[in-house]
């Protein structure tokens, strides 16, 4: 039997490029996706006018529904779980919608992969929010930017979890089931607690997203609203180098099983959300950006910076796009494709 990936969320921002990735090189995947994001649709053209109708297999389903993801893994050997509910805000509206997706909807999918009988690898894309507003960790004000006052590297994979709005939760729930189904029935699981991805072929909205928004934003002439001071200081990575780390870690499985890894741009990579994204952004757009100003929003972390030297070790990976560089090419793309906004 050849190998089959299969890709939960495969027609979204990650997925369609994790997608590209494995066709290119001639893999045979099966996108699992319930279409329901904006852009959704327009990745799975550009996938069919890139690589040739039939180049992969879409089956169009939702991880709620327990036969239909066991269906699609029935003879997958490694498992993307990408498929999610991913805004914040929305979980805080809509606590019960985002709980069946990302809490159940990977439970699911576990099983899913362990009623397969294959063992197949089985990647989660969590998230940083597992971690919560680290209180417990002394942080600094400085001109442009919120830091860490003792963790130089960043946060690492032994920082206190505190899943901290209903999407932490959810998000959090599903990423320890992942880990513990190595634990339990030996399969090769891997959880990335992943930071702020960013890259071509991204449909950002206000609420999710920030980087790409911004830049939509500002090439359109949409408004933009800043939450909080805009010192806030994330990690961000470029979605090729996460590509990376994917097929870093399924290369290495089942040595790494049960492993988890913290994914993002690390310390090298890190900018204040508008503070320091403001005078790249006006410098690519050759004028000022006016914004307006609201409360924080909750769950939102001061500073969050991911210690990615266990990834360098374990998986002999790293971020090899600068943030300016990345920043740099997605505007060129949104600018060359600003019709799809």
């Amino acid at each position: 039997m050849s190998e089959l990936t299969l890709i939960t969320g495969g027609a979204g921002f990650i997925g369609s490029n994790y997608a590209s990735r494995c066709i290119s090189r001639g893999d045979k995947i099966v996108i699992f996706d319930n279409l329901s994001r904006a852009g959704s649709k327009r990745n799975l053209a550009w996938l069919e006018q890139t690589y040739g109708k039939g180049s992969f297999e879409l089956i169009v389903g939702d991880v709620r529904d327990a036969a239909a993801i066991q269906e699609a893994a029935r003879n997958a050997s490694k498992i993307l779980h990408l498929a999610a509910q991913v805004a914040v805000t929305t979980s805080v509206t809509d606590p019960r919608n985002d709980f069946e997706i990302n809490a159940q909807g990977t439970f699911n999918t576990l099983e899913a992969a362990r009623l397969s009988g294959n063992k197949p690898g089985f990647l989660f894309s969590s998230t940083n929010k597992v971690y919560g507003g680290m209180e417990n960790v002394r942080v600094v004000e400085k001109e442009t930017r919120y830091d860490y006052a003792d963790l130089p590297e960043g946060a690492s994979e032994e920082q206190l979890l505190d899943f901290h709005s209903p999407y932490g939760c959810s998000k959090g729930c599903g990423d320890q089931y992942v880990r513990d189904y190595a634990r339990i029935y030996d399969l090769p699981t891997v959880v990335f607690r992943q930071s702020c991805i960013y890259g071509l072929r991204q449909f950002g909205v206000e609420d999710q997203g920030w980087v790409a928004w911004f830049v939509i934003a500002a090439i359109t002439g949409r408004p933009i609203s800043i939450y909080g001071d805009g010192k806030q200081v994330r990690d961000i990575l470029f979605v090729e180098d996460l590509c990376d780390a994917y097929d870093a870690a399924f290369q290495r499985l089942p040595q790494i099983g049960g492993q988890v890894f913290n994914i993002g741009g690390g310390r090298k990579n890190t900018i204040s959300i508008w503070m320091e994204f403001k005078p790249i952004l006006e410098k690519l757009l050759g004028k000022k950006i006016e914004t307006t100003s609201g409360d924080w929003r909750p769950g939102d972390q001061p500073v969050f910076i991911s210690d990615i030297r266990k990834a360098n070790q374990l998986l002999n990976w790293a971020p090899r796009v600068g943030a300016e560089e990345g920043i740099s090419r997605l505007f060129t793309w949104v600018k060359e494709n600003k019709d799809l906004f």
